[in-house]
């Protein structure tokens, strides 16, 4: 990769990093699912208007829109504003790979390599460490529906790998406007707000986290992360997502002082160290094939 790539892989893990002070501070101001629904509301608004929707059966759009947007992100940022430390949801919804795998060894027959098994089975180790020594900090609850998040983040990968996603900035504009009265709706249901409407107006802070995530975040990073996928290996660029919770962690460290225990500190180095085999395994895997005539 060239250099002017590699630092854009980093650019786009420390946004995803820094984006979970972003959620952590608008969550700690409006509802989760109706903050959840601003950011993909104005990551929509105004690219539609401008942007033709994806060549791809509407079903596969929606599919993703719920999955990811609605599941995911609606599960994260739930567990974050009942009390998950930001840094640590950083680290354990990267599990999300772990989920991939299994669900493509399940659907695509796609075998996992025995490195990828033991990857698996070393950050598994870490999550459930981390489970058993939470503590009123990082309450069981929350960490659970990280866990769920990042399943349905593992669904979504599979759902845009089958329904063949193909240009990322139609498919994140497009799947985001599905989402947001999708999102309004459950916050309408479940945390009693008015539809798409926020109580109070929000501050100057949460309104910036909301742009944050909108634009740099779901825009920019996602589709910048696209654009090194097909221009580079999977092997060379997924490497740099292991970058991510280094900057969630640090980032949430900063703004809000958040600390690990040493027991949760051990799990997250498990997590970390399982997520280090399973990406080289890959790398490894990648280059043993492109080295066969």
């Amino acid at each position: 990769m060239p250099l002017a790539h590699v630092l854009l892989a980093v650019a786009v893990a420390a946004v995803y990093g820094v984006a979970f002070v972003a959620i952590k501070t608008g969550v700690g101001e409006l509802p989760p699912l109706l903050m959840t629904g601003y950011r993909f509301l104005f990551a929509a608004v105004p690219l539609v208007l401008f942007i033709r929707p994806p060549a791809l059966p509407w079903k596969w759009i929606f599919a993703y829109a719920f999955v990811q947007n609605v599941a995911m992100f609606g599960l994260l940022f739930v567990s974050i504003s009942l009390g998950m430390p930001a840094g640590l949801a950083s680290l354990v919804a990267q599990s999300q790979v772990f989920f991939t795998i299994l669900f493509s060894a399940a659907l695509f027959s796609e075998r996992p390599s025995g490195m990828q098994i033991a990857g698996a089975a070393i950050a598994a180790a870490g999550i459930l460490a981390i489970g058993a020594t939470l503590d009123a900090g990082a309450p069981l609850a929350p960490f659970l529906l990280v866990v769920a998040s990042a399943a349905a983040w593992g669904v979504a990968n599979i759902i845009a790998k089958a329904g063949k996603a193909g240009e990322p900035l139609p498919f994140v504009a497009w799947s985001s406007l599905l989402a947001a009265p999708m999102l309004f709706l459950l916050s309408s249901l479940l945390e009693r707000t008015t539809f798409g409407l926020p109580a109070t107006m929000p501050s100057l802070a949460t309104i910036g986290a909301i742009l944050f995530l909108a634009w740099p975040t779901t825009v920019f990073a996602f589709s910048a992360w696209v654009f090194l996928l097909r221009r580079h290996a999977a092997a060379a660029v997924t490497p740099f997502a292991l970058l991510i919770p280094v900057f969630g962690m640090g980032s949430t460290a900063l703004a809000f002082g958040e600390r690990l225990s040493a027991a949760t500190a051990a799990g997250a180095c498990l997590v970390m160290a399982g997520l280090a085999v399973n990406v080289f395994a890959s790398r490894r895997a990648a280059l043993r094939e492109g080295a066969r005539p």
